[in-house]
């Protein structure tokens, strides 16, 4: 059996409409040109900002190296590498660009992941091109989406001849077998089938993650996915996760720390992102992790974490011991009221404590926050606002509530917050509740960036950032790196936030003086700039 695995990012618009305008863009506006010429910078270029270490001159904004594959696709790719059966790999991002090629030969099923589509109409176009490019061919599906959306899949696409549900590393090898003649389809779990004009659902069964050998990665890979656990504890309402995957387990802190030192020497990997939705429980596991990871060889890594788990400069310290470099942490609100509404289980105080310790030790962090959940309205985000404002500090990022599920917990709510959603299935679709709408929250949400960026010296918004290696100058602390992000987002943005071009010339130039004080300065045209890793 031949088969093509169809895996990666669903459909999305990398460029954000917010830089548009600024220097960051991919074409400086003539605008921006007037202003930087009054500025006396008439060349400035942010590429060819640069500072010196060790004798060499490097570029400050060096294209990042190496991103992280896929977690799901590095999952399939060593399940099927294991099962025995042949196949090739397009990548979903191919299909959505409109590049994608079937491969020569035959094919006998297209095994589609879902992971990464999220409502009806993508997982039809994923159909759709299946259906033109390799014509009767059945698909196999998995995934969060179809974990979820099992029964409207199979009932609006025939040419889904299967769903496996949950689990795959069982599940998927002895679904190939049974579609090859050896062995049969009611026999595989999690799994479900037509059985001609019958729909079959198979019972569940669950992998124990911690004696199944982890993902296999194959050649030199530097920085490696990782799942650590499957499923979550916790229920917060904008989040339909655990519907998707209901029993929680989670790996040991030795397999974690054998697997981690595996991936170094076996892949060279230098960098590990743990892309649970909270790597930093349960507490016992956290603990032992900060006992053993020290001086064990294993790369540095990073993951996701709850507030309240950050508690104190002790916890702090043992994370940079175990090589931890970056936690991602989802405050989400500054509004005790709104945390309860999404049943976050977290205080504002928890909030404000994991902040002040992050910032007062050396380990970058990255603030998640929302604006718009069911309930809030303008008064409530008003503490969120304030709070970035006036108190946060690092990177951060705030986005506008969106509904993507109509199985998210939060329609529990639907009657008393009076919750309208055009398309529930569209992150994109307007929708409204007793507090504000989706347009009051896009507005609430511009004039929030604008104005942190503007006031807060200490607090950067995460958005350009993805593009260039992490930190800019890594042998500077956190503090430095912060400043610098800062001096070059408000030069950057200073001809959107602007209208006067004098004054947005001044920005520039008070910027560029406030860069030198970093050892950042221009580098004449033509002078090369080595971008490696510094």
């Amino acid at each position: 059996m031949r088969c093509l695995l169809l895996s990666g990012l669903g459909p999305a618009n990398i460029n954000s409409p917010y830089l548009e305008g600024s220097l960051f863009a991919a074409e400086t506006p003539e605008r921006a040109r007037e202003m930087l010429r009054r500025a006396g910078a008439p060349d400035l270029a942010l590429g060819r900002l640069a500072f010196t270490q060790a004798g060499t001159e490097y570029a400050l904004l060096r294209p990042r190296a190496d991103t992280a594959p896929h977690l799901t696709t590095v999952t399939l790719l060593s399940i099927l590498e294991n099962s025995g059966h042949s196949f090739e790999r397009v990548d979903l991002e191919d299909v959505w660009e409109g590049r994608a090629k079937a491969p020569v030969g035959d094919v006998d099923y297209v095994l589609l992941s879902t992971t990464y589509i999220w409502n009806g109409p993508i997982l039809g176009a994923a159909v759709a091109w299946v259906r033109e490019n390799l014509p009767g061919t059945g698909i196999v599906a998995g995934g969060q989406f179809t974990n979820l959306k099992f029964m409207s899949a199979l009932r609006d696409h025939p040419e889904i001849v299967a769903v496996v549900r949950g689990d795959g590393e069982i599940a998927l090898p002895r679904t190939l077998d049974a579609l090859s003649g050896r062995g049969e389809l009611s026999a595989v779990p999690n799994l479900v089938w037509r059985d001609e004009d019958n729909i079959r659902i198979n019972p569940t069964e669950y992998v124990d993650i911690e004696d199944f050998p982890s993902p296999l990665v194959i050649g030199k890979q530097p920085i490696i996915p990782y799942e650590s656990m499957r499923g979550c504890p916790f229920d917060c309402k904008f989040c339909s996760f655990p519907a998707a995957s209901p029993k929680w387990r989670y790996k040991s802190a030795e397999k974690i720390r054998d697997d981690w030192i595996a991936y170094a020497e076996r892949n060279a990997a230098d960098s590990i992102s743990a892309m649970d939705s909270t790597f930093t429980i349960p507490p016992t596991r956290l603990r032992r992790l900060l006992e053993i990871l020290p001086g064990s060889g294993v790369p540095r890594w990073e993951g996701f974490s709850r507030a309240n788990t950050i508690n104190s400069a002790e916890l702090v310290a043992g994370l940079e011991a175990a090589h931890c470099f970056q936690l991602h942490i989802g405050f989400e609100s500054m509004n005790d009221a709104t945390l309860k509404r999404m049943s976050k289980r977290v205080s504002v105080k928890q909030n404000r404590r994991a902040v002040e310790l992050l910032s007062e030790g050396g380990l970058s962090y990255y603030g998640l926050f929302i604006v718009g959940y069911p309930g809030e309205d303008p008064g409530m985000f008003q503490d969120t606002q304030d709070y970035l404002l006036h108190e946060y500090s690092g990177h951060f990022a705030l986005s506008k509530f969106s509904i993507t599920d109509e199985t998210m917990p939060l329609w529990q709510d639907r009657e008393e917050l009076q919750i309208v959603a055009d398309d529930p299935t569209d992150p994109a679709s307007p929708w409204s509740h007793i507090g504000m709408d989706s347009a009051q929250a896009a507005r609430l949400q511009k004039e929030t960036l604008d104005k942190v960026r503007l006031t807060n010296d200490k607090a950067v918004l995460s958005l350009w950032q993805h593009d260039y290696q992490h930190w800019l100058m890594p042998r500077h602390d956190h503090t430095t790196n912060i400043a610098v992000e800062k001096c070059l987002e408000r030069m950057a943005m200073a001809p959107v936030d602007h209208a006067d071009l004098d004054e947005g010339a001044a920005v520039v130039r008070d910027s560029l003086h406030r860069l030198k004080g970093f050892g950042v300065e221009l580098a004449p045209p033509g002078r090369p700039l080595v971008c490696d890793p510094a």
